[in-house]
């Protein structure tokens, strides 16, 4: 039993560890061939939005939404696979590892 915790508390302190590299990493995302642009921290934060001046057109406003929505999207998408290669091994050992049911 005292093994069991002691690999529990191993394992959140991984996670800890992890969560924590996640929160200092960024990852843009673009549309519009790099037009509009989303930067986020690995936990999702929207750190900066950039809109090139070129996509900026005064009679097609839903154009430019569309990039922004598409832009966000596809930082998102990147978070989501950060978050995966980050955490996605130390998950998995979480059934393994502990042998605990339902983890």
């Amino acid at each position: 039993m005292a093994r069991l915790l002691e690999q529990a508390q191993q394992m959140q302190q991984q996670l800890a560890a992890a969560q924590e590299q996640l929160a200092q990493e960024e990852v843009t995302g673009t549309a519009g061939g790099g037009l509009v642009s989303v930067t986020m921290t690995g936990q999702g934060e929207v750190t900066a939005v950039t809109i090139a001046p070129a996509a900026v057109d005064p009679d097609d406003v839903e154009s430019l939404q569309d990039l922004v929505v598409a832009a966000f999207r596809d930082a998102s998408r990147a978070v989501n696979e950060l978050t995966a290669s980050r955490m996605g091994p130390l998950a998995g050992g979480l059934g393994g590892g502990l042998g605990l049911p339902g983890l």
